[in-house]
């Protein structure tokens, strides 16, 4: 009788994902991971563009934004408590750059063109020749480099890096070795951004100054203000008075400053 030694070692291939390790099926042959973690990696790249919108605006709120369409002097909205976790997503180094990573590497696999390295940089160098004359690609001697995140905002590189890596995803899953540790990159910053959105960290609440509100008779309410940056909110539990929108926000601290410069010339 003839054994086949090499049926009795063979190992059924798996998925690579990290968590995952599903037996891959007869139609999934020559892939790298397994169709629910392709769809699950799909859906995830679907929902961080909504999930980074929405901490873009609190973090714009947080640094204190200017109204659309507003004057540049004396327009701008008073800052809601800072959260470093909702700032480190949407800053240099959060989830512009981890995407950019993936599409960079992806990029290099398939032979495609890369944006060009500066001093082990990833992000795409912005320079000036000597006339002046801005443009894009490698630096020679001589001229200034800008790196790209000065360049393009976060807020337009986020949904171009999802939109190649959702398109790409296809190819990635069966014939990029590397992209386990890639899916497990991606679920990793959709559950930090989804974290972060549904506040699962609350902070605390911090003053914001006096209740500018008038009762009837005239009178300022003068009640300390509390905000938290888990909503956008304000109540003086005095008074009731309550500030909700973005300007309704920028009344408040109009009110304020007016109510301190009363103050200031009384004392004096």
């Amino acid at each position: 009788m003839h054994n086949n030694h090499d049926d009795a070692d063979y190992e059924w291939p798996t998925c690579i994902a990290p968590n995952c390790g599903r037996q891959l099926w007869v139609a999934e042959a020559g892939r790298y991971t397994c169709r629910p973690c392709e769809d699950q990696t799909a859906k995830r790249l679907a929902e961080l563009g909504p999930l980074f919108r929405r901490l873009n605006e609190t973090a714009a709120l947080m640094r204190g934004a200017r109204r659309p369409g507003g004057a540049t002097s004396g327009s701008r909205t008073p800052p809601i408590p800072p959260r470093l976790e909702v700032l480190a997503l949407t800053a240099n180094g959060g989830v512009a750059t981890r995407l950019q990573a993936i599409e960079d590497s992806w990029r290099q696999a398939l032979g495609w063109d890369t944006t060009v390295a500066v001093e082990e940089r990833t992000t795409f160098p912005v320079t000036r020749d000597a006339d002046g004359r801005t443009q894009v690609g490698r630096p020679v001697k001589g001229d200034r480099v800008y790196p790209h995140w000065r360049t393009q905002t976060a807020s337009r590189a986020v949904p171009e890096h999802l939109t190649f890596l959702a398109n790409n995803l296809p190819w990635a899953v069966s014939s990029y070795e590397s992209v386990g540790q890639d899916i497990d990159d991606l679920c990793r910053l959709h559950a930090e951004c989804v974290a972060v959105a549904a506040n699962e960290h609350r902070p605390g609440r911090v003053q914001i100054g006096r209740c500018p509100a008038r009762y009837d008779d005239g009178t300022l309410c003068r009640a300390d203000l509390t905000a938290t940056a888990s909503s956008h909110r304000v109540h003086c539990g005095v008074c009731g008075a309550r500030w909700e929108t973005l300007g309704e926000w920028k009344q408040l601290r109009e009110q304020q400053d007016a109510m301190l410069r009363d103050d200031a010339g009384v004392a004096a």
